[in-house]
């Protein structure tokens, strides 16, 4: 009892001093906790206020607007200039097709013009002539008429002469054989002076046949000439189609650029619209970049962005313009849209392609190809 009574004074101040210590140590603690927690807020707040000016994506990748070199023309393929991976300049020529058939294409078109501007001249003469056939008619018709009235003067001549026969017939002062005479001469000058009538009708249906068939044929060239006439402009068309034609049998290239995807020989027959090659401006590449949604709030059109290659690495840097956003999602424009509306929906993140215009002089030094892979960073304070 007595130990026991001497040793519990000696532990309770022991006790005490280990619980002082411990609050200390906690309150240590919270200090250290209260101060990392401020370190923290003050850090986000400067980065915040003046370093939270840029947004970076490696979700970006080399683009271009690639040409499909296609035949304008139906023909065999003669010679082949390029092959893949190719560089060629604007001009250059690609392939070219069989030119024969183009050619002769061309002689004929060249021959139908012939032909239209020899019609031509020749409703020219026509008129001409069916012009001096209506001066003719009217030579015709003046002597049609002088006939009629020869007629009518014979016709009027024999009636007279009936009549004086008649009267002398009654009184027995001439046979009637004599008035039969004068009757038949009087049926003579009739049918004379119908046949001189019907000679005048037909010089006039002659004169109106040739009048009519002059005014269809001046129809016909009227307000025109010999290269105005649409016989002639149409022929004038087949004759630039065929030479557009025979010159498109040399394919050349649009612009400068790399031949990719190259699928024809010497020798295949091609069809007009068939593709025969892929043409890459590979000094006119753009970047497309896949931003988070969250990232472009203040991402604008005109802003600078600065880019990296992984076929470079970070020692070559790249300089951009932002053109624009796209007009939808990545998987807005899958081939199998995503459907959120069943089912147990997760939210996702989505991205959306931005364009950026990539330096041509840059490009020229450090030539990239379509689909490699960047890291994009877009300057945010940038106008």
């Amino acid at each position: 009892m007595t130990d026991a009574q001497n040793t519990l004074p000696e532990t309770q101040p022991d006790k005490e001093i280990s619980d002082t210590a411990a609050k200390a140590k906690r309150k240590k603690a919270l200090s250290i906790v209260a101060m990392i927690f401020i370190i923290a807020v003050i850090l986000y707040a400067i980065w915040a206020l003046f370093l939270n000016h840029s947004v970076t994506t490696d979700n970006a990748y080399v683009g271009a607007e690639t040409a499909s070199i296609t035949s304008m023309v139906n023909g065999q393929v003669g010679q082949v200039l390029v092959s893949d991976t190719q560089q060629v300049k604007q001009g250059d020529v690609l392939v070219r097709v069989d030119k024969r058939d183009a050619e002769i294409a061309v002689a004929q078109a060249q021959a139908e013009l012939m032909k239209a501007k020899r019609q031509y001249k020749q409703t020219q003469a026509n008129s001409s002539a069916l012009n001096s056939q209506v001066f003719v008619s009217d030579d015709g018709i003046h002597s049609a008429e002088a006939q009629v009235a020869k007629a009518q003067a014979e016709f009027n001549k024999a009636q007279d002469d009936l009549a004086r026969r008649s009267k002398l017939s009654a009184s027995g002062a001439i046979s009637k054989e004599e008035l039969s005479t004068a009757q038949s001469a009087v049926n003579n000058a009739q049918a004379g002076l119908d046949l001189a009538k019907a000679g005048l009708a037909q010089a006039q249906s002659s004169q109106k046949a040739a009048q009519s068939t002059l005014a269809a044929n001046e129809a016909l060239i009227r307000g025109s000439n010999e290269t105005s006439t649409p016989d002639v402009l149409i022929a004038q068309a087949k004759l630039k189609q065929a030479l557009l034609d025979l010159e498109r049998t040399e394919i050349k290239a649009p612009f400068d650029g790399v031949i990719t995807r190259r699928n024809i020989q010497v020798g295949q027959r091609v069809a007009a619209g068939t593709v025969l090659m892929m043409l890459v401006p590979i000094h006119k590449l753009y970047v497309d970049a896949n931003f988070k949604e969250s990232q472009l709030t203040k991402v604008q059109p005109g802003q600078k962005a600065t880019l990296t290659s992984d076929l470079y690495g970070d020692d070559v840097e790249f300089h951009g313009t932002v053109v624009g956003f796209s007009g939808g999602t990545g998987s807005a424009f899958a081939l199998i849209p995503a459907q959120n509306a069943t089912g147990n929906w997760i939210k996702v993140v989505q991205r959306l392609p931005v364009r950026i215009a990539l330096d041509p002089k840059e490009l020229a030094e450090h030539p990239l190809r379509v689909g490699l892979s960047m890291e994009a960073k877009i300057n945010l304070a940038s106008k």
